[in-house]
């Protein structure tokens, strides 16, 4: 076999994964159904994404982050004052001039940004340039058949050709094919709604007024005059009737919704989607694994789909990688499901939330949340959750810092810890303890707020594996580098 690794999916999350595995000398081929990577959904306006904390700082990590242009010419669209809009949870808006950054205490000033704007075509177009630029192969147009494995290989038919390789990582969204053909238990809850995507023209625009609309019917929210986001509480039922998607049923809904009499005059673009909430009780079977919405599906509300598939990619790229090198310690494979199943589950349980609270019968609880909205430690907490902020793996070490992100430490010489980590290579920080660690990359260094820290010793991913706040203690740093790095 030529090929270290199999991904299906060519979404931004097949192709950050394969980008990461090519970066550690992995061979890859990416196997999309789709002949062409092109959607109306995937530009602006239907295509904007929040990205969190933590992708923004993968993407840094990895130097890409500023590759990506939308974040540098479009600013917030509420504006950017103390009393802006920085999100919402179930649609009720919390405040940047409520948010008490001093409960993030490792948090530098300075640091990469808690969120940032992004554009689905734009990153998945540099998403694929990295990848072919590391050798990836991306084969488009073959839609997966069939999956066997064994013992030594993945047998994968596509398109009507075969392929084989030791892995295959299924990438390939909420109806995955991978999932549905290795037998991954799928569980969850069913939807409360069916949402609606649409681009119309109205014969009397200003009878609907702009932004996220809460009502006794369900929600509407109108990003642009005529881009129009819909929740209607059916259960489901019209997306899963199969009825076609008209200008008459889209505007009977929308009036329902909005209690108008808006008159739609066409229809040029148009979706439906549900709130479902599944994710798969393992993330691995064998020697095929999963990563993003083929691992985890729920509502869109809070735009977190992204996030949590870029954090499975950024965890299980080095792992798996490391793996295929004989260079993984025993059972480092295994820590990718350990890690990254209790996020997805939160993830769901914060969307389930929301969409419980939006319920027309819950308006009376919609309106008690809106108040509490308005207090620093609610707007904090919340912010904290959609930003990634609060992230932590339980590694099983109580220092607060161990399992978290690392801080992005800012060198003498101007330079970031990011831009050390561009190599996807893990590191002993050492910033005065004077400890090194033999089979593990060593940078002494001295930087401009240590945050009262030592010594830190980082996985390839960014997270904090071990750390120091004054004299280190060697035996649990070299427990801590046999289970993260084979020394």
């Amino acid at each position: 076999m030529d090929t270290d690794v199999l991904i299906a999916g060519a979404g931004p999350v097949g192709l950050f994964l394969a980008g990461e595995l090519a970066l550690a000398g992995c061979s890859v081929v990416v196997l999309e159904k789709a002949e062409c990577a092109e959607s109306p959904l995937k530009v602006l306006p239907f295509g904007i994404r929040g990205l969190s904390s933590s992708t923004v700082e993968a993407l840094e990590r990895r130097g890409l982050f500023e590759a990506l242009q939308l974040h540098k010419r479009m600013r917030n669209p509420f504006g950017d004052g103390a009393s802006t809009q920085a999100g919402h949870f179930a649609g009720i808006p919390f405040h940047y001039g409520d948010i008490d950054r001093a409960q993030w205490p490792f948090r530098l000033s300075g640091a990469t940004p808690v969120h940032a704007l992004a554009e689905m075509a734009e990153l998945e177009a540099m998403l694929e340039q990295r990848a072919l630029s590391l050798g990836v192969v991306i084969r488009r147009g073959l839609a997966l058949e069939c999956v066997e494995q064994d013992a030594d290989a993945v047998l994968v038919r596509a398109g009507g050709q075969s392929f084989a390789a030791p892995w295959l990582v299924g990438c390939d969204g909420a109806r995955s094919a991978v999932r549905k053909q290795c037998g991954f238990a799928f569980e969850g809850t069913e939807p409360e709604f069916t949402g609606y995507t649409v681009k119309v023209e109205f014969a009397d625009p200003a009878l609907l007024p702009p932004g996220r609309n809460v009502t006794r019917a369900g929600m509407y929210f109108q990003s642009q005059p005529g881009y129009v986001a819909m929740q209607d509480f059916d259960g489901g039922a019209f997306h899963h009737s199969g009825a076609p998607l008209t200008l008459e049923h889209v505007q009977q809904v929308l009036r329902r919704l909005s209690g108008t009499e808006v008159t739609l005059t066409a229809l040029h673009v148009a979706t439906t989607w549900t709130d479902r909430a599944r994710q798969v009780t393992q993330y691995r079977h064998g020697r095929v694994l999963l990563a993003g919405d083929a691992a985890h599906i729920h509502s869109p509300l809070g735009g977190q789909g992204l996030n949590l598939g870029i954090g499975d990619a950024m965890n299980l790229g080095w792992k798996l990688a490391a793996t295929i090198h004989g260079q993984a310690p025993h059972g480092l494979l295994d820590t990718y499901h350990a890690e990254r199943h209790p996020v997805g589950a939160q993830v769901l349980d914060w969307s389930r939330a929301q969409v419980m609270l939006m319920k027309p019968e819950a308006l009376p609880l919609h309106a008690i949340f809106r108040d509490l909205m308005k207090t620093r430690d609610a707007a904090t907490y919340v912010a904290g959750r959609v930003w990634g902020v609060q992230t932590r793996y339980d590694l099983g070490d109580p220092h607060p810092l161990v399992g978290r992100s690392v801080p992005d430490f800012e060198f003498e010489d101007e330079m970031t810890l990011a831009t050390l980590l561009r190599d996807g290579q893990g590191l002993l920080l050492d910033l005065g303890a004077d400890v090194t660690l033999p089979g593990v990359r060593h940078v002494a260094a001295s930087v401009k707020n240590t945050l009262g820290l030592s010594a830190l010793l980082i996985r390839p991913d960014g997270i904090v594996a071990w750390v120091a706040d004054g004299a280190p203690d060697c035996s649990s740093l070299h427990q801590a580098a046999v289970r993260w790095f084979k020394v």
